[in-house]
């Protein structure tokens, strides 16, 4: 079985030997202890790492930019960013890092595992911050949709939103889930599912964000306006 090699870099000694031990102890991943301010980027040369957990908070490095730079560089790893306190400000910044997650150092044992195979499978755990937090869910899509991120390559979208897709999909904007805009319609949620299911299935889109991001770019939804 191959596994996961994981690199924790963080400032802090104890703190990288304890999530190494404890990550050690499953038998699909194996580790590397990387303390930034010995080694830095050279870690990633040698070890390559599939999933790099960052923390956010160190003093010798700006996180954001060794986050960045990681992901240019070696894009077949995955950055998991480790915060103190996770706060919208700071979210928004290692969402334009390219980090695929965004973890409070005191996450739990089984969430931080949870999250590092999610983000060896090639999924953005990070998605999940984005569309619990409206106001980061707002100002992440118009971001996105001035600097027009994602370029001129997204997939063509292959069949046409109906209008009840658009007003869903714009609530999901909104932060809303998919109880709360069956309540808001006064119609079932698994209705929403449905609906929910189509949107993704016309936008090939691989979830809800990635849903409205796409839908954004392609001028399909106005993040500024309020659904009908």
């Amino acid at each position: 079985m191959n596994k996961i090699r994981v690199m924790v870099i963080d400032e802090q000694p104890y703190y990288r030997s304890g999530i190494c031990g404890y990550l050690e102890s499953q038998s699909d991943f194996e580790t590397v202890d990387c303390d930034p301010t010995e080694t830095g980027m050279a870690c990633i040369d040698t070890w390559a790492p599939d999933v790099v957990l960052l923390g956010s908070d160190l003093a010798s490095f700006n996180s954001m930019e060794l986050g960045a730079k990681i992901a240019r560089r070696y894009p077949n790893t995955r950055v998991i960013m480790l915060s103190p306190n996770p706060n919208d400000q700071e979210l928004f910044e290692i969402i334009r890092s390219s980090a695929v997650a965004c973890l409070d150092k005191k996450v739990g044992p089984a969430d931080l595992i949870s999250n590092i195979r999610r983000a060896a499978k090639g999924e953005y755990p990070i998605n999940d911050n984005v569309m619990n937090r409206p106001f980061i869910a707002k100002k992440v899509l118009k971001t996105f949709q001035e600097m027009e991120i994602f370029g001129s390559n997204i997939e063509a979208v292959v069949a046409p939103l109906t209008n009840r897709e658009r007003q869903i999909l714009s609530y999901i904007a909104e932060g809303n889930s998919n109880k709360q805009i069956a309540r808001i319609l006064s119609i079932s949620e698994q209705t929403i599912k449905n609906h929910v299911s189509a949107i993704m299935r016309k936008l090939n889109a691989n979830d809800r964000a990635h849903a409205v991001v796409l839908a954004v770019r392609r001028g399909l939804i106005n993040i500024d306006e309020s659904p009908l």
